[in-house]
């Protein structure tokens, strides 16, 4: 458990290096897998048959449909790529790099000696880095990575803190994921098809 916390932190702080789109969608696929692999372990533990199920969709829709869905939107932009961000890569990488010290900072004082605190730790800071894309990415598509890297930090923080969520729950978000990537692929799809660019920063002009 500890080499996938490891892992998902470093596909996590990956993120804020990269400015091609297709390389985002793939390392967030990468990531989701790393979190279903991270569900299984977590199941072996418990013996629980939901668990398994819930690393069965993670697979199945986070780290092969959504992926597949943003490859083909990122086909259509003309190889788009982040170019000017509002906070710049070097900078990004150190923000997240701060983050992470604080996320292992608060879980140490919160809850000291936790077993479960590398885990925690690492759902904390994916969860601020997630945030810190959606705020300082332009891009629609670095946008919607954010909000997968969100909501994959969140999930984390279930299963490492109660061994994963009941399972309504987790079906629960994993359409409210879906259903938020479908219809933001869509408006980044109609906002390359009107605006020329999905960046999002240029709907400053629609202002009246």
């Amino acid at each position: 458990m500890n080499i996938l916390t490891i892992l998902l932190l470093f596909t996590t702080l990956l993120l804020t290096r990269v400015s091609g789109l297709k390389t985002a969608v793939r390392i967030i696929g990468v990531q989701s897998f790393m979190l279903a692999l991270a569900c299984t372990a977590v199941g072996i533990d418990t013996g629980e048959v939901q668990i398994y199920v819930a690393a069965l969709l993670t697979i199945i829709i986070k780290a092969g449909f959504l992926p597949y869905v943003l490859m083909n939107i990122v086909s259509t932009l003309q190889q788009e790529r982040e170019n000017h961000p509002i906070l710049n890569i070097n900078y990004s990488a150190v923000t997240a790099c701060i983050a992470i010290v604080l996320s292992y900072g608060l879980i140490d004082r919160a809850l000291p000696g936790a077993g479960s605190r590398d885990a925690l730790a690492t759902a904390v800071a994916m969860t601020l880095i997630g945030l810190l894309l959606i705020i300082t990415r332009r891009q629609a598509v670095m946008q919607i990575m954010g909000m997968i890297t969100m909501e994959n930090g969140i999930y984390l923080v279930g299963l490492s803190a109660a061994k994963g969520f009941p399972l309504i729950i987790e079906l629960g978000v994993f359409f409210d994921v879906l259903v938020a990537v479908m219809v933001l692929g869509i408006l980044t799809y109609r906002l390359k098809l009107s605006g020329m660019s999905t960046d999002t920063s240029r709907l400053k002009k629609l202002k009246g």
